[in-house]
C-alpha cells in the first residue's frame, strides 16, 4: 500500500503468471462517504488476498468502498469487480460502449468467437493455427466475475470524491470504452492503460474495436496531451511525470511501426498475418519474434498490424488487393 498523493492510495495487485512489473495498479480515493476504487485486478485468490491485505494495512474494509470506476473492461481491470461488489455493495461505473460488450465477451462468447475466426481467416491466419488464435482468450473468463455497471459513462461527467473532482475523459483506442480520470485543480491524471510510462499499450483492430482503433487512440492522445498534468497515475508500472514527453514517445512508436510495415510490404504483398510475422514484438519488456509469442499475443500482434494497415490504406501509402481467399496489402507505388 502506497499513498501516492494525500487521499489517494495505490494497491498493487498481481497478474497470473506475470512478474511484479506488470501488476495492476488499483487506486483508492478517500471521500466523505466511503472510498472510491479505480480498477480491481483479476478475479484470482492471489489478487483478492493482495487487495484484502493492503486494505487491512490502511485500516480499510471492503464495506468502506462505496463506488468503483473501471477504466476499461479488460480482465486485469474489471475481473475482480464483481467480487468486490458482493462484499461492499458498491456501485460500478463503466463506459456505455463496454457495458454493451460484457455479455458477448465474458458470458455468451460464441458469436464473438465466430466473428474473431472470420476476421483472422480473412487476414491470412492459416487454418491449422486458426483455432489456437481464435480461442486464445477463452481461458480469461475464469478470471472475471461479470457485474453490470450501475452507472454508465460517456465522457464529460465529473466524479466528486472528497476533495477530488475527477473529469471523465473518454480515451478510446486500447479499448473502445477506455476512460481516464482528470483532476484539473490538482493536475492529476489517472491514465488507466491509455498511457503507461514504459510499455506501449496494444491497439488492435478486432470485432469490438470499431473501424479505426489506432485513429481513435492517437486522437485520444491529443486530447490528453492538452490537459495540464503534473502527475500521472497509470494502471501498470510506476507513477510518473512528463506526460507530454511520453505522448510524443508513443506517437513516434506508432509512426515507426507504420514505416516498418510499409518497408515489409516493399518486399511484396502480404496479409496482416504475414506482416506480423516480419515485425519484432515486445512482450513483458522483451523483444521477440512473432514465432516466439504465445497464442494470445500472436492474435494481438495480427490485430495490431491490422490496426496500422488500415490507416495506411487511408493515407494511400498501402493498398488492399484481393488475394487467394484472404485480404492482401501491398505498398502503394512511390510518388
Amino acid at each position: 500500500m502506497n499513498e501516492v498523493v494525500p487521499g489517494i492510495l495505490q494497491l498493487k495487485l498481481p497478474v497470473p503468471l506475470l512478474g511484479d512489473h506488470l501488476a495492476v495498479n488499483a487506486y483508492l480515493i478517500q471521500g466523505d462517504q466511503g472510498w472510491l476504487l479505480v480498477d480491481s485486478g483479476w478475479n484470482t485468490n492471489q489478487a483478492f488476498s493482495a487487495m484484502r491485505n493492503q486494505l487491512g494495512q490502511a485500516g480499510i474494509g471492503f464495506g468502506d468502498i462505496s463506488r468503483i470506476v473501471i477504466t476499461h473492461f479488460h480482465p486485469d481491470h474489471y475481473g475482480l469487480a464483481g467480487r468486490v461488489v458482493e462484499l461492499s455493495g458498491a456501485g460500478v461505473a463503466l463506459h456505455q460502449v463496454e457495458k454493451a460488450f460484457i455479455d458477448s465477451r465474458y458470458v455468451n462468447m460464441d458469436s464473438l468467437l465466430n466473428e474473431t475466426a472470420i476476421l483472422l481467416r480473412l487476414h491470412g491466419v492459416p487454418e491449422p493455427e486458426l483455432p489456437n488464435l481464435q480461442k486464445a482468450s477463452v481461458g480469461v473468463r475464469q478470471f472475471v466475475l461479470p457485474v453490470s455497471p450501475e452507472t454508465t459513462l460517456s465522457g464529460g461527467e465529473t466524479i466528486h470524491q472528497g476533495g477530488f473532482h475527477f473529469e471523465v475523459v473518454w480515451t478510446p483506442g486500447h479499448s473502445p470504452g477506455h476512460v481516464c480520470l482528470y483532476d484539473r485543480a490538482k493536475r492529476i491524471l489517472l491514465s488507466g492503460d491509455h498511457i503507461l510510462p514504459n510499455t506501449f499499450p496494444n491497439v488492435g483492430l478486432h470485432p469490438q474495436s470499431g473501424e479505426d482503433p489506432l485513429g481513435h487512440y492517437l486522437r485520444s492522445l491529443t486530447t490528453v496531451e492538452s490537459l495540464d498534468v503534473d502527475l500521472v497515475l497509470p494502471a501498470h508500472e510506476q507513477v510518473f511525470t512528463g506526460l507530454k514527453q511520453r505522448v510524443n514517445e508513443i506517437r513516434r512508436h506508432h509512426t515507426e511501426r507504420k514505416a516498418a510495415i510499409v518497408a515489409a510490404l516493399r518486399e511484396g504483398p502480404k496479409t496482416a498475418y504475414e506482416v506480423s510475422m516480419g515485425i519484432p514484438w515486445i512482450l513483458n519488456g522483451v523483444t521477440m519474434s512473432f514465432a516466439e509469442l504465445p497464442a494470445l499475443d500472436k492474435r494481438l500482434a495480427v490485430m495490431s498490424a491490422l490496426a496500422h494497415l488500415e490507416p495506411l490504406c487511408a493515407e494511400h501509402r498501402v493498398q488492399r488487393i484481393q488475394g487467394n481467399g484472404a485480404l492482401v496489402y501491398a505498398a502503394a507505388a512511390e510518388q
